[in-house]
Formats: C-alpha cells, sequence, structure tokens
C-alpha cells in the first residue's frame, strides 16, 4: 500500500511499506499533501522508488493531520445496517449526511478535548473509514469515483450525544466541538478499483473492540457517497467523507480511542477535558 503523510512540523511524505521519502523527493513541484492529491487520484502520483532520496523508517517521524487545511468534512449517519438497528432506527434510504467545521479536525493523538461538563456529560466515539477527494468534480458516476479518489484516511469522529438526544436538529453543534474530529495519520492509496467489501472497521475504547464491522455491510458504499455528493455539490481536493461508524461507545477523560480500518491502518487519540 503506497500512502500520502505529513509531519507534525508540516513535511510531505510519501511511503510504502518498506519507508517514507520526501514527496518532493519524487515530485519536486510538490510541496504539500494537498498539491499531491490530483495526481494521486489520476493515478499518476510517483512512488517512493522514483525518488531522489533513500527511504527512511516512518517511525522516525512524528505524523501529524495528512491535510493541513482540510476542506469540506461530511459524516453519513446510519450507514451500516446494524448499526441503524442497534439504535432502533431504520436505515435511511438516501444518505444522511451532515457537516463538521474544520475547526474539529485534529490530528493524530489528539487530544480530543470533551466540553465542560455542564455543556456535555456524555461524549460519544467512533471509528470510520473517510475517502479524501482529489480532483474537483461534479456528477460523478459510482462505477468513475476512484479518478476523484486520492485515497483514504481512518478517522475518529465525536458526538455529543446528550446534546443530541434532546433534539435531532441538534446534530450541527453535538458534532462540532473542537478536537471531535481526529484525521490521520496518512492517506492510503489502493489500486484504482480495489474491492473495499471485506475491509474491516473497528472501534476500540482503552483497548476493549466496541464495535466493528466490514464495509461491504454499508448501505452506501464509499464510491456510491462520492457519487451522490458530487450530484449535490462541486466537490474539491482535500474534501473529506467519513462514510459511517460500525458503532460507537462513551468516553471520558483518560480514555484511549483508536480507529483501526485494516489494510488502511489505524489512528489513536487520548482524551482530555
Amino acid at each position: 500500500m503506497r500512502y500520502l503523510a505529513r509531519t507534525a512540523d508540516g513535511d510531505a511524505l510519501l511511503g510504502d511499506d518498506d519507508g517514507v521519502v520526501p514527496l518532493e523527493a519524487a515530485v519536486p513541484e510538490h510541496t504539500s499533501v494537498r498539491d499531491a492529491l490530483p495526481a494521486a487520484a489520476a493515478g499518476t502520483l510517483p512512488g517512493a522508488d522514483d525518488a531522489t532520496a533513500e527511504r527512511t523508517p516512518r517511525g522516525n517521524y512524528s505524523l501529524g493531520a495528512p491535510v493541513a487545511e482540510p476542506g469540506k468534512l461530511f459524516g453519513i449517519g446510519l450507514n451500516y445496517v446494524e448499526h441503524a438497528g442497534d439504535l432502533s432506527e431504520d436505515a435511511p434510504e438516501e444518505p444522511a449526511s451532515f457537516f463538521k467545521p474544520t475547526t474539529a479536525a485534529t490530528g493524530p493523538g489528539g487530544p480530543i478535548r470533551l466540553p465542560p461538563a455542564e455543556i456535555s456529560d456524555r461524549v460519544t466515539a467512533e471509528a470510520e473509514l473517510a475517502v479524501v477527494i482529489g480532483r474537483t468534480c461534479r456528477n460523478v458516476d459510482a462505477a468513475d469515483a476512484d479518478d476523484v479518489i486520492a485515497g483514504y484516511v481512518p478517522v475518529i469522529d465525536m458526538t455529543a450525544e446528550d446534546i443530541l438526544q434532546r433534539n435531532p436538529r441538534f446534530l450541527t453543534r453535538s458534532k462540532s466541538f473542537d478536537t471531535f474530529l481526529v484525521f490521520g495519520p496518512h492517506i492510503a492509496m489502493p489500486e484504482p478499483g480495489a474491492d473495499l467489501a471485506d475491509t474491516t472497521v473497528r472501534t476500540v475504547i482503552d483497548g476493549e473492540t466496541i464495535a466493528e464491522n466490514v464495509v461491504g455491510n454499508m448501505t452506501f458504499s464509499p464510491r456510491e457517497l462520492v457519487a451522490y455528493h458530487s450530484d449535490v455539490m462541486t466537490l474539491q481536493p482535500g474534501d473529506v467523507i467519513s462514510t459511517g461508524t460500525p458503532g460507537a461507545g462513551v468516553i471520558e477523560p483518560g480514555s484511549h480511542v483508536r480507529a483501526e480500518v485494516d489494510g488502511f491502518g489505524g489512528v489513536a487519540a487520548d482524551v482530555t477535558r
């Protein structure tokens, strides 16, 4: 698997299972991960083998969010049929999407900062697989979605559940606190047309698997979600579509949360207030 990453200091990296190189060593005109997204979607991004620098171990670097300033951040509710059943709801007949502000995004490690208890004293965390858009597009067919997808990234999404339970119209508020989307540590770039159906997404809190499911059990696949939203609005490089969760668990100060996406990596963060 090839991937794009960004150090905590902002340096762009291109890597694979054998190590990483500075992105500029492979593509001199690309000084940021965002620069490389269109080429990643088009399948023209060189590999680390083509770089003028030798690979170094990925563990030598502390990684930040792979895109410094992501674009539109979409969330999708109840996209796993089993998860909808757990919440005593029917799976929607159309994608149940919502926006999160870019200020909610933070990098690997977080920390996830809970709001004051008097604002919310029940926050849940959930693992998701997210799609990163690589090319400006509109009215994309699901069969052609790989042409505009730069790659995939693990995310942890948070919800102030008690706020949402008071009124479903409070969804935006419940999802929008700072640090309520942990994003990273890299954008994984599978081969175009890769079958994602057996990819497992797993929510892990304090070492315990809270929920897991495979992408094939989504009501709407990642590619279908790209197509659906491109019919509504123009999608642009750096936009992120989180494709839904198999399930969430309550977090408290001191909790450790991890989103695991088999074959695509994982991202973790500690929780504080």
